[in-house]
């Protein structure tokens, strides 16, 4: 997510490495949230407070560009979306090419939408959106929360179209941007509801299970899948999914990032974390490399991190299908191999 000339710009995201907890503050600011002048300056309306014309809009918009997703027209789309998302389309277009194996031919069904308002004259560092209804505890199962760095003044929306499709159900999220009488297309989020047919909350329960066995770095990494399923955008959270975030920390490993003897070599990992591939839950390690232009030693690198990072780590045999292993350059430039679980001897 960023911006560009002002204007929002969002595009297909994956899945996110780690996560913070939104709404820390909320607890504090319940009691007087129509007196704060964060109220004024950000504001949410549920589907149920919406005017008729107001939510048949957003949805109607929703309906209409899922229809694009489905046919696979990203030209279509790219001619409904703001100017700035509009110039830099090539992450929607992927993301639609891709999804078409899946959302070819589909039909979806809208969730209720939410509207969310920036008023004044800059775009705010961290807009914080507290939606529905919430309690003396904060978050009720009536309430979401959506925290968008960098966002300009206007009127947005955000809407999800579930799917269901050979592979599972799916979500289709848009973030829409009001112009005038028109909802244009602000951000695209295309993504499982599932992974090898398991919703978050089995990811959750197993978590839970990972955990009393002592295997916290598969407890942490399954707390963070059960949350990536059980909200349709990184940005959103909700009670549920803020329960998720104080379990997860109580696990969280200390050793996420650190030095990876493999033979004589040694590799400063930069990064772990799971991954949807296809169909599966894999686990992605990034490490740095001072050169990958050498794609045969890059490969090499890539078999000797898997196989060290599965002998130091026995117990991510048991929750993950494969490792996937990118040497990352200081430059940015990566290299990835991917090997199934089954192979790592």
């Amino acid at each position: 997510m960023k911006t560009r000339n002002g204007q929002l710009i969002m595009t297909a995201c994956r899945k996110p490495e780690g996560y913070r907890k939104p709404g820390m503050v909320l607890i504090a600011v319940v009691a007087m949230l129509t007196m704060t002048r964060f109220s004024l300056a950000q504001s949410c309306t549920t589907a149920n407070d919406m005017d008729d014309a107001t939510r048949s809009a957003i949805t109607s918009a929703a309906k209409r560009y899922f229809d694009f997703v489905s046919r696979g027209d990203s030209a279509g789309l790219r001619q409904n979306a703001i100017p700035s998302l509009a110039s830099d389309f090539s992450g929607i277009e992927n993301a639609i090419k891709d999804s078409q194996p899946n959302l070819g031919g589909k039909q979806g069904s809208p969730r209720l939408p939410y509207l969310l308002k920036v008023e004044g004259t800059a775009p705010v560092e961290r807009a914080e959106f507290l939606c529905g209804v919430f309690g003396s505890q904060g978050q009720t199962s009536n309430s979401a929360v959506f925290v968008i760095p960098n966002l300009p003044p206007g009127s947005y929306a955000i809407d999800t179209v579930d799917a269901s499709t050979d592979k599972g159900p799916q979500t289709v999220s848009f973030v829409l941007q009001q112009a005038g009488n028109d909802w244009k297309l602000g951000g695209l989020y295309i993504k499982p509801a599932q992974v090898s047919g398991h919703d978050g909350n089995w990811f959750a329960d197993q978590a839970r299970a990972y955990k009393s066995k002592g295997q916290t770095h598969n407890a942490w990494f399954y707390f963070l899948q059960a949350r990536e399923l059980l909200v349709p955008v990184p940005f959103m959270s909700t009670k549920i999914t803020d329960k998720l975030y104080d379990e997860a920390e109580s696990v969280k490993p200390a050793d996420l990032t650190f030095d990876l003897v493999a033979g004589t070599k040694t590799y400063k990992v930069t990064q772990i974390f799971p991954l949807v591939v296809g169909n599966d839950l894999d686990l992605v390690v990034k490490y740095q490399s001072a050169d990958v232009s050498n794609t045969g030693q890059a490969f090499q690198d890539n078999m000797a991190v898997m196989k060290a990072l599965v002998a130091k780590y026995p117990e991510f045999r048991e929750a993950f299908a494969g490792v996937v292993a990118r040497a990352v350059e200081p430059s940015g430039k990566d290299y990835g191999s991917l090997l199934p679980m089954k192979d790592i001897k």
